[in-house]
């Protein structure tokens, strides 16, 4: 697919399709749990298959946000649970050793769950035809978070700066690697999640992020392939100028910004998304509440041709498709209206 060509039309038509994080809810349309769906390339396609049946209106189909699975391939313990995201437990690197960090061995494509979830993509690709399919990934940054842990990689900034960037170019080779085997498994674009670096102030954003996930953009981005950069952190207005620098084709929101901080930052030729809240809205609350929240972000930016509706970050797994539901009602009537 000539994932240009899909902007620069997205960017020209409306109304626009939304294209929120939605996949794990799936495991409610198959009766699975979400172990199943981080386990089982099968059952993970089989999941993006059935949200992308439900909603025939959304842009794209998202693979699951599961941000534990490249920390896992590094040698992190993860928790896993039948209702909920798995999560890393415990650290791989102490900071008080720096040698740990120089120790720290670059995994393979395959180490861990990472060849299920390029499988997944590959099938998930073969299922889904009529629409781009986005697969996800960790960022640079967040992923050392996981692997010091986030108290300790925010004081390494500082007082680690070295042991920090001997991790963030590990993290940044097994990432290219990994985005690269998504890619050539027929992925039509990755969704990248940097969370951590949204609590950084934009000087240490600026050197511990920022370069690093432009690296990953320039190896693997082209016409056949869409780059999308979240960020969910408070401090992301304030990031956007150097956020930009990364070259990415999308530039997703979390709610824990108003979109109205951010719209006149980016420029018209890029593309911007978000943020109606996963939990607050999707998940927390009722169907009124939810077209109320939905109809805010739509007033602050649907008439930008260069934004895309969306949720604010990944929809948790017991969210009620209802809710779901009412969001790509509520953005059909509001274009339509």
């Amino acid at each position: 697919m000539n994932m240009k060509q899909w902007l620069l039309d997205y960017q020209q038509n409306f109304p626009k399709k939304p294209m929120p994080v939605l996949s794990f809810p799936g495991v409610q349309l198959l009766d699975c749990s979400v172990r199943d769906v981080v386990t089982d390339a099968a059952m993970q396609a089989a999941c993006m298959k059935a949200i992308a049946d439900r909603y025939p209106n959304m842009a794209a189909a998202l693979g699951p946000m599961d941000l534990s699975v490249e920390a896992e391939a590094f040698g992190a313990q993860v928790h896993f649970s039948d209702d909920e995201v798995p999560t890393v437990v415990g650290t791989v690197l102490d900071i008080d050793d720096p040698a740990t960090a120089d120790a720290l061995a670059v995994p393979n494509v395959g180490d861990g769950r990472t060849g299920i979830y390029v499988q997944a993509a590959a099938l998930a690709k073969q299922q889904i035809t009529d629409r781009p399919v986005l697969c996800g990934c960790i960022g640079p940054f967040s992923l050392a978070g996981r692997l010091m842990d986030m108290s300790n990689v925010m004081i390494a900034c500082v007082e680690e700066p070295e042991m920090l960037e001997t991790v963030l170019t590990k993290t940044t080779d097994f990432l290219i690697q990994y985005v690269r085997a998504l890619k050539e498994a027929g992925a039509d674009g990755v969704v990248m999640a940097e969370p951590a670096a949204g609590l950084l102030s934009p000087v240490l954003n600026e050197e511990f992020s920022v370069p690093y996930v432009k690296q990953v953009v320039d190896a693997v981005k082209d016409d056949s392939f869409l780059f999308c950069y979240h960020n969910c952190g408070p401090y992301t207005p304030r990031q956007i100028e150097d956020i930009l620098q990364t070259g990415a084709d999308i530039y997703h929101f979390g709610d824990a910004i108003c979109l109205n901080d951010v719209k006149e930052q980016i420029p018209d030729s890029v593309m911007f998304s978000g943020n109606v809240s996963p939990v607050e809205c999707f998940k927390a609350t009722d169907g009124q509440a939810m077209q109320a929240q939905t109809r805010l972000v739509l007033e602050q930016c649907g008439k930008k041709a260069n934004f895309i509706p969306s949720s604010g970050c990944d929809i948790p797994p017991d969210a009620p498709l209802a809710n779901a539901d009412v969001f790509f009602d509520t953005v059909e009537e509001y274009y339509h209206g």
